[in-house]
């Protein structure tokens, strides 16, 4: 312990990367995937073949060769990226197509009677997403994609293999030194720290889905918009 109490402000400054890693990601990945989700579910073919493209190429290919494919082909693209933003360029294309598939799948599974009566209704697409269906799809997408967050979180720490001084690398440094410097392999101290570490901030994040599930769930449904006591109109069929 006292390994771990002399290395403080370098474990500190480690996991504040993590954070601050993770937030960024799960930001862009949560931004992304809402998206992509929604266009998969339009009913303009172009818009769905362009977002099954996204999809099929980046959810294919392993998450540590995103990550390298960003690191050392952006630069010969004329992107000067630092390994901060690699990585977190990496990990979103990754996450956001596996999410844009959660996401899509959830709005799917809504009865399509939903999606009738609400163009019967003469609600705006819009309104569709964001008073009927999407509320409906919101449980059946939560469990997953909480799920594809914590792996992210998790995922971070490949950041080490492209020079990130993330929590995971931190962890790493202090083995070897200590190694190298005293004589004596502290790995497992270490390695156990960063373990608990992640455990405890993946955990937190399973408890707020599971909680927000929960909520949902007692939700009895959100007040219908004031275009919706209008006359019904003509409006086009939606998925």
């Amino acid at each position: 312990m006292d390994l771990l109490a002399k290395n403080l402000p370098f474990i500190l400054q480690g996991l504040g990367l993590t954070l601050a890693l993770s937030l960024t990601t799960l930001l862009f990945v949560t931004i992304l995937s809402g998206l992509l989700g929604i266009l998969a579910t339009l009913r303009f073919r172009a818009l769905r073949i362009l977002v099954r493209v996204w999809v099929e190429l980046f959810r294919d290919i392993p998450l540590i060769v995103n990550i390298f494919l960003v690191f050392f082909v952006a630069p010969l693209a004329g992107l000067d990226l630092t390994p901060f933003w690699a990585v977190t360029v990496g990990l979103s294309l990754w996450g956001s197509a596996n999410g844009a598939e959660i996401v899509r799948g959830g709005l799917n599974a809504v009865p399509r009677h939903q999606w009738q009566s609400a163009a019967a209704l003469g609600l705006k697409t819009w309104e569709v997403y964001g008073f009927v269906t999407g509320p409906q799809a919101l449980r059946a997408i939560l469990p997953p994609f909480v799920g594809l967050l914590t792996l992210l979180i998790q995922a971070t720490s490949l950041g080490a293999l492209v020079g990130v001084g993330e929590f995971f690398k931190v962890g790493q440094i202090i083995v070897e030194r200590t190694t190298m410097m005293e004589g004596w392999n502290p790995a497992f101290l270490v390695y156990g720290a960063v373990l608990v570490t992640y455990f405890v901030i993946c955990s937190g994040l399973s408890w707020f889905g599971r909680w927000l599930e929960r909520r949902l769930g007692r939700t009895q449904g959100r007040p219908v918009p004031a275009s919706a006591s209008a006359a019904p109109a003509p409006a086009p069929q939606l998925p």
